[in-house]
């Protein structure tokens, strides 16, 4: 009898449940039955959420209300005149290029994209590119896409390409195919793909790029990338990791979007982007620490002992972008120093240093080969190297201080 009145009470709670109504929608109980125990158990079909976690489920689907990239895009171009409309289709593309790279970088698995570039009969190629490098699969395929990005963006707007992976610059009369794309006003430089062997194991990634103005009317040859990195009229990367990242600079600060996973389109996440003017990010490869000069070595004892400021905390992912972006957000500085085997570093002044040292100074840091500003390089050949420090300005500052007062003994 207990047993009954017990199932009947239950019965009639279910009933007047969320509204207390014999018309409740809700779903009824399908069984009851006793456990060993003696606790009563209830098997019910469609089971509904708690409040709060429906609450939190529906929470989910909301968006922010953000500004397109090609929004941002078209109110730039509108403020700043003829120059930046002229640019706007070339950046299109490039925010194209990085959506597409990003689809390739998350299926490099199950696509077999892993490993080194092979050649039509599947066996691995021999040779290196310019920079002694054994290329990837990834960087035949980045290298491609950024190819006919840039110089099919729009005709005569992008006249030229700079490939880090590539021994000479290329017209895009050639790249297209067509004589139509011959004449330009700009010419890119780009690293399709930086940190390609960090794929393997799913760490993160990114793309460089820089546009510099050339002579209208002119067929470019090297020559015309010889520029300073103080002339290019827009620089960015793109970071492939946890999300997607575009960060760009058009010459007056810095601005990041985030790429939308559901509808594939990047948001303006990143208004006005300012980095610390001080922080405790060093962002070395310490493995070369014994061949690092002096002064870069007392920079990195002392920063770790907290005597220029914040006590240091290391930081190194081994891409460029990655570990510059952090930097960024963060504080702190990079390096890339020279070492006494290769006195002017590793990373290429056109299409890694200058980029990302645009960007840098134009969120209100420092750009310096440690003794001297980057962008006042005169570059003297298209895949030059240079010493490389990037980050907040007391940071860069005191590393350049080093330089100044201690001897490479």
């Amino acid at each position: 009898m207990v047993y009954k009145s017990l199932l009947f009470t239950c019965f009639v709670a279910s009933l007047f449940r969320n509204g207390n109504s014999f018309s409740s929608t809700k779903p009824l109980i399908k069984s009851w039955k006793i456990q060993s125990n003696g606790v009563l158990f209830s098997s019910i079909d469609n089971v509904e959420q708690p409040k709060q976690l429906s609450s939190v489920a529906s929470s989910k689907q909301k968006k922010k209300n953000l500004k397109t990239f090609s929004r941002y895009l078209e109110i730039e171009s509108w403020k700043r005149g003829p120059a930046a409309r002229d640019l706007e289709p070339v950046l299109r593309s490039v925010g194209e290029a990085c959506r597409q790279i990003n689809r390739i970088v998350q299926r490099a698995q199950t696509d077999d994209l892993y490993g080194v570039a092979v050649d039509a009969d599947g066996n691995p190629l021999e040779d290196t590119n310019i920079q002694g490098e054994v290329q990837q699969k990834l960087d035949v395929v980045c290298n491609a896409i950024m190819l006919k990005q840039f110089c099919g963006c729009s005709k005569g707007v992008i006249a030229a390409v700079a490939s880090e992976e590539e021994d000479e610059p290329r017209g895009c009369d050639e790249v297209m195919g067509d004589n139509a794309f011959a004449i330009g006003e700009y010419v890119a430089v780009f690293d399709p793909i930086d940190g390609s062997k960090n794929i393997d194991a799913s760490l993160p990634v990114g793309t460089i790029f820089g546009i510099y103005k050339c002579t209208p009317g002119t067929k470019p040859d090297e020559k015309t990338f010889l520029q300073q990195g103080n002339e290019m009229v827009a620089a960015g990367y793109c970071l492939y990791s946890a999300t997607t990242v575009l960060v760009l600079t058009m010459g007056s600060g810095v601005d990041g979007f985030t790429l939308d996973p559901d509808k594939s389109v990047f948001l303006h996440t990143h208004p006005d982007i300012r980095i610390p003017s001080e922080g405790n990010i060093c962002s070395f490869n310490e493995a070369n620490y014994r061949d690092f000069k002096v002064p870069v070595q007392r920079y990195l004892n002392a920063a770790k002992e907290g005597a220029t400021g914040k006590k240091c905390s290391a930081r190194y992912v081994g891409a460029l972008v990655a570990d510059v972006h952090n930097v960024l957000i963060n504080g702190g500085i990079y390096g890339y120093p020279g070492t006494y085997q290769n006195p002017q570093g590793k990373l290429r002044l056109l299409y890694e240093s200058n980029p990302m040292g645009m960007i840098i100074e134009q969120a209100g840091g420092a750009a310096s080969t440690g003794t001297g500003r980057i962008l006042d390089v005169q570059p003297t050949e298209i895949h030059m190297r240079v010493p490389t420090f990037l980050g907040s300005i007391d940071n860069v500052y005191e590393l350049d201080q080093f330089h100044q007062y201690y001897d490479d003994e």
